[in-house]
């Protein structure tokens, strides 16, 4: 539990400025609100149509493919951290994990998803 420690420190500290903050917002933020400040607007303009309107799933398939691979640098860093200490298994392990994303990346280029069209 020593060890933990200063991380437990940091994750309080975190958790209490956090708090402080959104509440010292409320406490001296403006208490009315007026309409024309929550309009939304582009460089000065008013918008021309809502500005609500449909997203593309092309957005969110490539937001998707960059969390993927995000969280496989995340697990790389670790593994070449403590490569020498996990020996063949920890590295045949790997070699499986990075075969597995490259098929997949593979996949997603042959099926068009990396495309913007």
């Amino acid at each position: 539990m020593q060890e933990y420690l200063p991380v437990l420190l940091l994750l309080a500290f975190a958790v209490v400025a956090a708090t402080g903050f959104m509440v010292l917002s409320g406490l001296t933020g403006p208490k009315r609100f007026e309409r024309g400040k929550e309009d939304p607007f582009e460089c000065g303009m008013p918008l021309f149509s809502d500005a609500r309107r449909r997203v593309t799933v092309k957005f969110y398939l490539v937001a998707i493919l960059f969390l993927l691979f995000d969280l496989e640098t995340a697990f790389l860093y670790p593994w070449a951290v403590l490569f020498r200490k996990l020996g063949l298994f920890g590295f045949i392990e790997m070699m499986v994990f990075i075969l597995i994303l490259v098929v997949g990346l593979v996949y997603a280029w042959k099926s068009g998803a990396l495309e913007w069209q």
